[in-house]
């Protein structure tokens, strides 16, 4: 004797009614982009930026073709040391503002590398 597996609707002879609610799949890297050049995902490393609503354990969308903007957070390297600091334009010249410490101008010796331009949450 053959069995027949079930298949939806050619088994039951009609489509469920719940079928028009299912959602598809979300696929994160595409709905963010990440396959792109010059996006990629950064964990955050500590509570430095919670007054900004990024916690420790966020992942970050850090886009290193984006446009330098006053206000966004960037990952930013001082003195060879890789941070995460809000970016803030002054008498036309960029400084960054990190969560502690004073803020520090962009110069020789300090780096924007990525403008954040997402974040994903894991937990609640």
């Amino acid at each position: 004797m053959m069995s027949q597996a079930y298949e939806g609707d050619s088994t039951t002879g009609f489509q469920s009614p719940a079928q028009d609610y299912i959602e598809p799949v979300i696929d994160l890297a595409g709905l963010l982009d990440l396959r792109a050049p010059g996006l990629y995902p950064v964990r955050v490393v500590g509570h430095e930026l919670a007054g900004r609503g990024i916690l420790s354990g966020d992942i970050l969308v850090a886009n290193a073709a984006a446009e330098p903007t006053s206000g966004k957070v960037c990952v930013a390297f001082l003195h060879g040391e890789v941070i995460l600091a809000s970016l803030h334009r002054k008498d036309n010249a960029w400084v960054l503002k990190p969560a502690k410490g004073q803020p520090v101008p962009v110069d020789h010796d300090v780096e924007v590398w990525a403008i954040i331009t997402g974040l994903v949450r894991l937990k609640v």
